[in-house]
């Protein structure tokens, strides 16, 4: 069974630590139509709890293979970094679905390992093979990790979120995501794409320690990102925590759960919420799915 999870945060205006260059103020959360007046698009209205006149459509996976012009771009940008990685190539396949089928929400074209990086995690994504880390099995690698600033590591997510704001309609909501930190860590430590997730399942049993050390590493990074985009321009955040299915109940209480938590936390202290309640019952929400 393949088990998704996401939660739509939705992102409200603040300064944080990791904040974008001192000269660019955070973007705000509603829109401005030709006459100054402020919109909030239909998803976020959705996301907040209210009655709207529909329910809004969007799609996990807008942009891809599907779309003809996405085939013919990557004829010039042929692999997933470049494309993800040079803003306005970034900003370029995050509309082309938006044009093409109008959608409530329009989401930056990017990959859950992209902040990576900035952790001193290198990766590769291969065309036919998927994500490609070294692998992550010992103290001595995890000791190497260190706490993400996205404004040196990542500018041109924040550049691609600027842009995409300014190319929608006031109508659109601009959409962000990181992945969690268990499904981030299967990559680390499997160092592919894999069926079973043997090594990580075998670290949890044998070396809890050292997959809770990954864990809260990439939690805290993570945070950091996440508070990136929203400064930046993103007025919705997906968290996804893609393999988080492989685990039993008991485990998943462990190893994921846990540090969903974490990046919920930081994102509430970072904007004065009182409790994280306030984020599923008042403004602002968030909201939860899964599939199978």
């Amino acid at each position: 069974m393949k088990f998704v999870s996401a939660l739509l945060l939705l992102a409200v205006s603040g300064v944080h630590s990791f904040s974008s260059p001192a000269k660019t103020a955070p973007m705000p959360l509603s829109n401005t139509d030709g006459s100054g007046n402020t919109v909030d698009p239909l998803l976020i209205r959705a996301a907040r709890g209210e009655t709207t006149e529909r329910v809004p459509v969007w799609m996990m996976r807008q942009a891809g293979r599907h779309i003809k012009e996405y085939r013919e771009l990557c004829k010039k940008y042929p692999t997933f970094r470049e494309r993800s990685e040079i803003p306005d190539v970034a900003v370029e396949v995050s509309l082309q679905p938006w044009r093409n089928y109008q959608t409530d929400g329009c989401i930056l074209f990017s990959d859950i390992l992209t902040p990576l990086p900035g952790m001193g995690v290198d990766f590769d994504i291969d065309e036919k093979v998927g994500p490609v880390v070294t692998p992550m099995r010992s103290w001595d690698d995890v000791n190497k990790m260190h706490l993400m600033d996205p404004s040196k590591s990542a500018p041109f997510v924040a550049e691609a979120l600027r842009t995409l704001r300014q190319e929608v309609t006031p109508e659109t909501a601009v959409l962000g995501f990181v992945g969690c930190p268990y499904t981030l860590a299967t990559y680390l430590v499997e160092g592919k794409t894999s069926k079973e997730y043997l090594e990580i399942k075998k670290m949890a049993f044998t070396e809890p320690k050292l997959l809770h050390a990954i864990l809260k590493n990439l939690a805290e990074s993570l945070a950091e990102y996440a508070l990136f985009q929203i400064e930046n321009g993103a007025q919705l955040i997906q968290i996804f925590d893609s393999w988080a299915g492989h685990l039993s109940p008991r485990d998943y209480d462990e190893f994921a759960a846990p540090y969903q938590k974490m990046i919920l936390e930081k994102v509430r202290k970072a904007h004065r919420l009182e409790r994280i309640r306030d984020l599923i019952c008042d403004s602002p929400p968030m909201r939860s799915f899964c599939y199978c």
